[in-house]
């Protein structure tokens, strides 16, 4: 006897193994749902809190990189930029940093040198910087603190 590959369309009406085979039952589709949403509350939380921990290292990549910056400007004109723009328009820095807790590039705190005035002229206004952002990071620290 031969069994077609590709059985006519009248023929597969009547086998009984093709019914079940039309669509997935309601409770299939409610235990594939709940396996879903058991995943996602593993995975979702542990997400933010790496969205948070990937925030907290870019912020500190960028105040390292700044005051590594502010201080090569220092030891090439032997004065302190007086504002940030300075570093960008020298070309020490292509853009002004990042603040990516805020999302700004305007909300960094301007810490001046002690002294501003030195024997030959102004020392500049730029000494160092700090995030303007509210709160704390993950480990606790606040991120004016960084």
């Amino acid at each position: 006897m031969v069994i077609p590959l590709f059985p006519r369309r009248d023929e597969r009406r009547h086998c009984p193994s093709s019914a079940a085979g039309q669509g997935f039952t309601l409770i299939e589709l409610l235990v594939v749902l709940a396996i879903v949403a058991t995943l996602l509350t593993l995975a979702v939380p542990r997400y933010f809190k790496s969205v948070e921990n990937s925030k907290d290292a870019v912020l500190m990549e960028n105040l390292r990189t700044t005051r590594e910056t502010i201080d090569k400007y220092y030891g090439d004109t032997g004065r302190y930029p007086d504002k940030l723009e300075d570093l960008v328009e020298k070309k020490y820095l292509r853009a002004l940093p990042y603040d990516p807790i805020t999302s700004s590039t305007e909300t960094w705190l301007i810490v001046p040198p002690e002294n501003a005035e030195k024997e030959d002229g102004p020392k500049g206004k730029v000494y160092d910087i700090k995030s303007g952002a509210p709160g704390n990071s993950h480990d606790g620290t606040p991120y004016t603190e960084f």
